[in-house]
């Protein structure tokens, strides 16, 4: 300590300060109203919602999006689809059954679905893939 200098004692202060500054407490947080809605309709799958806005895309009111985040070996139920979407695979692989066809969508594959098309789709792989969606709502 005999060889601390003023301009060392300065810059050890203001690191302290700056460190304990941009630290919180977990109390003070407040949760992000961006990160979106999480609801399990299926083992392994987490559906996050993240809102809905007007469309300006002619024969649709409204426009939302959603994340479908699957945990390898999980898959999804094959209901009607409620209405028009892209959808899009962010993370991982899945294998989707549509409407009696196969087909692997990989990271950055992008398709469509129409309202009452019939679709599955099952994680395979060894890691979470993460579909998402926009619903294109008439």
């Amino acid at each position: 300590m005999e060889n601390l200098n003023r301009r060392s004692a300065m810059a050890i202060g203001l690191a302290t300060a700056a460190s304990a500054v941009m630290v919180e407490p977990a109390a003070s947080q407040t949760p992000d109203p961006l990160a979106g809605k999480d609801s399990s309709p299926w083992p392994g799958v987490v559906v996050r919602s993240y809102g809905e806005t007007s469309a300006i895309i002619p024969g649709f009111k409204t426009v939302a999006m959603r994340d479908v985040i699957l945990q390898p070996g999980s898959k999804t139920m094959g209901p009607p689809m409620a209405n028009a979407m892209v959808c899009h695979i962010a993370e991982g692989e899945l294998r989707v059954e549509q409407d009696g066809k196969t087909f692997t969508a990989k990271k950055n594959y992008v398709w469509t679905c129409n309202k009452d098309t019939k679709e599955q789709v099952f994680n395979d792989g060894s890691v979470v893939a993460i579909m998402r969606i926009t619903d294109l709502k008439a």
